[in-house]
């Protein structure tokens, strides 16, 4: 078949434009290092392309939502850490009431610095961590500790004993009253498991397991009493000042039920948030562990990710120079027909 020079300008053209394609795709590789940019450039990697993309967007929430999750949990230490050291101070205190020859005056100090201490522990268990508390369970809003109004030291003055007095089996006579709910928040480090990430006002300050409230209902007006071997740590500190402001050192019929007594409780307390704080600590550890699991994850996932969208730069460097040289004798070539005239063959 004969080849006009219609035909001839247009294959030359045709090859221009499909060189000069080639070669501004491959620049695009060689500046953004990424050779797929777009479902045609490499249809069989679209699937596994997106797949990776999704499976790093679901790690990334992982370690934000792991992250702050661990910062609360660190900042819950610091809170139990200061409720240790209020242990510790009271303890200190009643010893020095119980040895010492103190007079009423100076009983009455130290029943102040109880007092002061008591503040602080309140203080302590309706902490906040960015603007939740910490110790509410699933009422993050919802302040956990409130002084209870029926609160009452004293024995029963009238026959129907409207305001029954301390009993340690009887939560609703405690001084004060717990408003969160015994369902500590849980935090999703891998698909399908969950962690503990907090403690219930309940299980730390009141020594009431969360699974003994879920049953009970609502607290108040359900009666509660603390678990075996734990205690109420605001009725120790309340009852702490009671007996030094009374000046009882041992007998557990009269105001406070004891200084003795009290020594005793103070020490169940204290085990009582050293077993909790290590509890924490074992979560907060495996949290920590699940992060850098997650990381590795993340890399892997960044190097698949790599292996189908990213760009060899040498490859495509050697392929941008190949397209320039075969543009350069194109367009020389084209130049050479175009001076080519019919009247040259006459």
């Amino acid at each position: 078949m004969k080849a006009t020079e219609g035909t001839t300008y247009r294959m030359l053209q045709s090859n221009l434009g499909r060189i000069s394609t080639n070669l501004e795709k491959l620049r695009i590789q060689g500046a953004t290092g990424i050779k797929l940019s777009k479902p045609s450039d490499d249809p069989s990697a679209i699937r596994p392309v997106l797949t990776t993309r999704t499976q790093i967007m679901l790690t990334d929430r992982y370690l934000e939502t792991m992250g702050v999750t661990l910062d609360k949990m660190q900042a819950t230490d610091g809170h139990l850490e200061h409720v240790e050291n209020i242990l510790q101070r009271v303890k200190e205190i009643g010893i020095n009431a119980i040895i010492g020859i103190n007079s009423p005056q100076d009983m009455a100090i130290l029943a102040d610095e109880v007092a002061h201490m008591k503040q602080e522990l309140l203080d302590a268990a309706n902490g906040m961590v960015g603007g939740k508390y910490i110790f509410s369970g699933y009422a993050e809003n919802t302040k956990p500790f409130m002084e209870n109004p029926n609160y009452n030291p004293n024995p029963p003055v009238d026959p129907l004993n409207l305001n029954p007095p301390y009993d340690p089996t009887d939560s609703t006579t405690w001084p004060y009253i717990y408003m969160g709910t015994p369902n500590p928040t849980e935090l999703e480090i891998t698909p399908g498991e969950r962690v503990e990430s907090n403690l219930t006002g309940n299980d730390l300050f009141l020594g009431i397991n969360n699974a003994a409230m879920q049953a009970g209902g609502p607290s108040p007006p359900a009666v509660y009493s603390s678990d075996p071997g734990r205690i109420d740590i605001f009725s120790v500190l309340t009852r702490t000042e009671e007996a030094l402001r009374a000046g009882n050192i041992d007998d557990p019929l009269a105001a406070g039920g004891g200084l003795q007594e009290n020594l005793d409780n103070l020490d169940l307390a204290a085990d009582q948030n050293r077993r909790l704080r290590s509890q924490l600590g074992n979560r907060a550890r495996r949290v920590d562990s699940a992060m850098l699991h997650q990381k590795d994850v993340s890399i892997d996932l960044q190097q698949i990710l790599s292996r189908y969208q990213d760009a060899d730069a040498i490859e495509t460097f050697n392929a941008i120079i190949q397209q320039e040289t075969a543009l350069q004798a194109a367009l020389s070539i084209t130049s050479k027909v175009s001076k080519i005239s019919i009247l040259d063959y006459f």
